[in-house]
């Protein structure tokens, strides 16, 4: 049930890989290896969902002022994404979800892929490198540093 949680906290916007490694790690008393898998396949999930849908979703949205708060959130952060990503593509979507800060992940990176309308099958690829970095480094954090998250 532990590595469902963990898979499942995974998938959600913000927590992302981020935030369910070390939980999956210190609360649920995963192995960081079990950890690592199980959060990149949850926050891989969402990742075909976000490229196919995101464009219609958020055109639906700017309809509506009910959800001008958050399209403006939304905008800001694929404008501040967008800009290096256009110019270095692939490569750039990779760094952008592999770099484990706040507001960059998988969620955030296929948002901004979609956004520009780049390959599906290389979006796709991209995040799966770009999220297995991320995890990485957050289990070698997790594991090698716990106290730089509270652990």
């Amino acid at each position: 049930m532990n590595i469902i949680k963990t898979m499942l906290l995974a998938a959600v916007p913000l927590m992302e890989q981020k935030g369910a490694i070390p939980l999956g790690i210190y609360k649920y008393g995963l192995s960081p290896m079990t950890a690592f898998i199980v959060t990149l396949i949850g926050s891989f999930l969402p990742v075909p969902f976000v490229l196919i849908l995101f464009n219609s979703i958020f055109a639906f949205m700017k309809k509506h002022e009910v959800f001008g708060q958050i399209n403006r959130f939304i905008e800001r952060k694929l404008e501040k994404g967008s800009k290096d990503m256009e110019k270095y593509k692939e490569l750039g979507l990779i760094i952008f979800i592999g770099i484990p800060l706040p507001t960059t992940g998988l969620w955030t990176g296929s948002a901004i892929a979609s956004f520009l309308r780049l390959d599906f099958k290389k979006s796709m690829a991209c995040a799966i490198i770009g999220g297995t970095i991320s995890g990485a480094i957050i289990t070698f954090i997790s594991v090698y540093f716990p106290h730089m998250l509270g652990y």
